[in-house]
């Protein structure tokens, strides 16, 4: 029944809508060199662009149509006289920004809510229990799958005939709402309910694979699945790839709900689908690309990453760096597409950076070169003063205690990122069988 496609007019418009940004661009070029005079040849050239991009024919389907653009286009068929429980939060939305649970109490038969970490509005903090409550929206009860249990329980799925899944994830196997999708279809196995998830865009695209994946001992909530660091694969790609393989325990009856129009080279921006922050320090769609590089060095003891602020992820620092020397070493790596900029706070120091859209860069690796100087810088003493239960959770994130030894050693990070490329190659062709796109 369902199936992606219109692949091409998409890629048109995503590329026509690059050619109007160039065109602003041009035309504020031209506003600031030749305002008050007559049209010079510069501007001509601009307006004759801007005849050539509007010339180009426009789509229908413009905008991704979501999972839950391409159910509501069903008439919500797979649901009908079913009673439905639906895994969501605020991101939950269809492509014109009405929330999945709002479509869903209108058009079925809603009778459960539950919530990931931030909670059903996302705006609790990272790592702090969310409570169960009802929902003022719906009236429907949100049963909280971040305090006491992670998984739904018997009781909570009583009288529920279907368990959908519908949230925006960021692309990084450490963010958590793709553990929870895991633990729902486990839920949803034992308890002989089919399992729907409704598709959504992997914010960082389809084509990046970077990092280590996860040893058998550090499968944890913060990295639930054996996959790289960052995997390249949407939700609902990722759910067939797990329940394929039984990494979430016994497998379920699952349906993706696939989108229309999204491709894998598409980035956030080329969807002309609305951000909504997915928690309190992912606010932009760039954030994502800054979690991948600053996210594992959050964790350990004196380091920062401008988590609370304005700009969260998108800086490092600490307090034994120096601003300069610091930003000096990470701008002689002449890593593609990305730019530092010294930082001081106080007594913190260190760099902010700057991203292209789409980085050739591996965001994975310019983390780990981050940290091997912030080690060195500390004398080899940022893992000793990071307490034992900080570091058995940065472990986790990456997916093995490796990285210590090997900075400890005074392992390259060159060597460490290229350690890397078996893995990666391996995955994507483990993935292959499972892509949507």
């Amino acid at each position: 029944m369902f199936a992606g496609g219109g692949l091409g007019s998409v890629q048109l418009i995503a590329r026509r809508i690059r050619h109007m940004n160039m065109l602003r661009w041009r035309l504020r070029s031209v506003a600031a060199t030749g305002s008050g005079r007559s049209p010079n040849g510069h501007f001509k050239r601009a307006l004759l662009f801007l005849v050539t991009v509007l010339a180009v024919p426009a789509s229908a389907h413009a905008v991704v149509d979501l999972g839950i653009d391409v159910l509501e286009q069903s008439n919500y068929a797979i649901l009908k006289g079913k009673r439905v429980g639906l895994v969501t939060n605020q991101t939950g939305v269809n492509r014109k920004g009405i929330r999945t649970r709002v479509l869903l109490r209108q058009n079925c038969n809603l009778v459960a809510l539950y919530t990931p970490e931030h909670g059903l509005d996302g705006t609790e903090k990272a790592g702090r229990y969310v409570k169960s409550r009802k929902d003022r929206q719906t009236g429907v009860m949100a049963y909280s799958l971040y305090g006491p249990t992670r998984k739904p329980s018997r009781d909570m799925l009583r009288g529920v005939d279907v368990l959908v899944f519908d949230m925006q994830d960021i692309g990084c196997r450490g963010y958590t709402y793709i553990s929870t999708m895991g633990k729902c279809m486990d839920a949803a196995a034992e308890n002989h309910i089919p399992f729907v998830v409704l598709d959504r865009p992997n914010p960082l695209g389809g084509n990046r694979i970077e990092g280590p994946s996860v040893e058998s001992s550090w499968i944890s909530f913060v990295s639930a699945f054996p996959v790289p660091y960052v995997h390249g694969m949407t939700v609902g790609e990722l759910a067939k790839m797990v329940n394929a393989k039984g990494w979430a325990g016994e497998r379920c009856d699952l349906t993706v709900v696939p989108m229309h129009g999204w491709s894998r080279a598409m980035m956030w921006g080329d969807t002309l689908l609305r951000w909504i922050p997915t928690s309190p320090n992912i606010p932009r769609p760039g954030s994502c690309s800054a979690y991948v590089v600053t996210g594992l060095a959050g964790e350990l003891t004196g380091v920062e990453t401008g988590v609370g602020g304005h700009a969260p992820f998108e800086m490092i620092s600490a307090s034994w760096l120096n601003a300069d020397s610091f930003t000096r070493y990470l701008n002689s790596l002449g890593l593609r597409e990305i730019s530092f900029h010294s930082l001081s706070r106080g007594r913190q120091q260190g760099s902010y950076f700057t991203l292209s859209r789409d980085p050739e860069t591996n965001l994975t690796g310019v983390g780990i070169y981050m940290l091997a100087e912030i080690n060195r810088a500390s004398g080899g003493a940022v893992f000793r003063r990071t307490s034992r239960s900080k570091l058995d959770i940065f472990f986790k994130i990456y997916g093995s205690s490796s990285i210590r030894s090997q900075l400890e050693r005074g392992a390259s990070p060159a060597k460490i990122v290229a350690s890397w490329e078996g893995n990666e190659a391996s995955f994507r062709r483990a993935r292959a069988p499972y892509l949507l796109y």
